[in-house]
């Protein structure tokens, strides 16, 4: 009961805040750097996630598991935040996916045959001298302090320079780095990536840096940046870093969102703006079709956009759409203006799969293309996780007909357990719910105009209902699991 109080009260402290529900599909890649070192160095792999796909601006346009193979040059693909996959959740699955995990990781914690406890090990043994901070009191009158300092410093790097045989010239450097997070761990794989990165003065990066977040760049990000980027702190000032933050301001790019862009594809610093960058967009706008006016929604919606060889997938992805679907081109070209993402995606392991699922539920070639102009986000959503669970719910629960889609394509990009249930539940308990088939507009509005157009009831009551239903379904999936 103490177990589920926790999760009750998580819950209840997040879920009244949110009103839009979303759902799209959390999808992986990986890519690995392998470094060489002297001949008592060991070789290692390393390996950082990433992931793809959100409807908002400036959110993960990270690549799926079913991304083609695209040249994107250095860049992993876009937002990593720390490791985690939380943002490719909508808040309100993420809500719900926190406290399940936070339930779980009780649970465990309670049972003594747990092994938690032994991971890892052999990676202790290396890098607890690094990975804790140490407070150095201020300098003394004959600079004792100052010692203290180099002496604490030299410490602390003794065995990573001995691994990576750097000069305890890297040390004011390693130093610096080290206050965005970084431990001996990311050294090695910046090392790795690049190694040249841990050999500049301290003061030229910090010059960089400086600069960076001078544009919008969080302090939080820099580490994010480094473990894709490493380059990015040789790259100088009037050559690199300032001609490319010019070059997305001329985009129409807001001065608001540069850092975002800049966190999310940090390769672009590496690409020529005459030979590159220019050239993508002008093909963007003379071959695609996208208008001048729409070009900085599509950069922020999918930065990765900028690097990408976008001609040879533009002409497989159009010929594909038109071959299938009978797509017109401007049809396409608005999908690609809602979702630049469908250019990262695998024809046969993305794109020709969701077609064909909507094609097994009944639906015909126009109205399929009707959908997916409308809601081209359905190319990012999972058939397991959530296409075929809301389309059983749709026929089993609602009593629709597929063919509705057509009218209300927004209902597949609404959280089933946030927003679909919850509503369908909460008016069939109050005998609100119509006769026949459930209408889907009811889905659209935000909770406040829901609970008046459609319960007749406050919003802290329906909260409450909804509160309760995610609570029994998370007990639910742990007792399955």
């Amino acid at each position: 009961m103490a177990v589920f109080s926790v999760v009750v009260q998580s819950f209840i402290s997040s879920s009244r805040s949110s009103r839009v529900h979303h759902d799209l599909d959390p999808s992986h890649f990986c890519s690995g750097f392998i470094g060489r070192r002297n001949e008592t160095t060991t070789r290692r792999l390393f390996v950082a996630s990433s992931s793809h796909s959100n409807l908002k601006l400036i959110k993960s346009n990270r690549r799926s598991p079913y991304d083609s193979d695209d040249e994107y040059g250095d860049d992993d693909g876009g937002w990593d935040d720390d490791g985690d996959d939380d943002e490719l959740f909508s808040e309100d699955e993420l809500e719900e996916k926190e406290s399940l995990d936070a339930y779980r990781r009780r649970i465990k914690s309670q049972d003594p045959t747990s092994k938690s406890q032994g991971i890892n090990r052999n990676r202790a043994s290396f890098n607890h001298t690094s990975n804790k901070s140490k407070e150095v009191g201020s300098f003394g009158a004959k600079g004792g302090g100052k010692l203290k300092v180099e002496s604490s410093t030299r410490n602390r790097f003794h065995h990573l320079a001995e691994e990576l045989d750097l000069d305890k010239k890297s040390f004011p450097l390693l130093d610096y780095l080290s206050t965005f997070g970084l431990k001996d761990s990311h050294f090695i794989q910046m090392y790795d990536r690049h190694m040249p990165s841990l050999q500049i003065n301290v003061g030229s990066a910090q010059e960089r840096l400086e600069f960076l977040f001078s544009v919008g760049v969080k302090h939080k990000d820099v580490r994010k940046i480094l473990m894709r980027q490493p380059q990015i702190l040789e790259y100088t000032m009037d050559n690199k870093l300032k001609p490319h933050v010019a070059f997305l301001a001329s985009l129409g790019i807001p001065d608001s969102r540069i850092g975002q862009i800049i966190t999310a594809t940090p390769s672009l610093f590496s690409y020529s703006l005459e030979n590159s960058l220019k050239p993508t967009v002008r093909y963007l706008l003379e071959e695609v079709g996208i208008k001048k006016s729409d070009l900085s929604k599509v950069v922020q919606l999918s930065p990765q956009i900028l690097v990408q060889r976008i001609d040879s997938s533009w002409t497989s992805r159009c010929s594909f759409l038109r071959k299938e679907l009978g797509a017109p081109r401007d049809s396409i070209v608005k999908m690609v203006r809602k979702h630049p993402q469908l250019l990262h995606y695998s024809i046969e392991d993305g794109l020709l799969p969701r077609i064909n699922f909507l094609r097994s539920i009944g639906m015909r070639n126009p109205e399929i293309l009707k959908v997916l102009t409308s809601l081209t986000q359905v190319f990012s959503l999972s058939l397991e996780e959530n296409l075929k669970p809301k389309y059983i719910y749709l026929i089993n629960e609602l009593r629709n007909e597929v063919q509705i889609l057509a009218k209300y394509p927004m209902y597949l990009s609404l959280s089933l357990n946030q927003r679909i249930r919850p509503r369908h539940r909460f008016l069939v308990s109050l005998k609100k719910a119509p006769r026949g088939p459930f209408p889907l507009s009811s889905f659209v509005p935000s909770d406040e105009s829901f609970c008046q157009q459609w319960a007749g009831t406050t919003v802290d009551k329906y909260l409450a209902f909804r509160q309760d239903l995610l609570l029994k379904q998370i007990a639910k999936k742990h007792r399955r699991r």
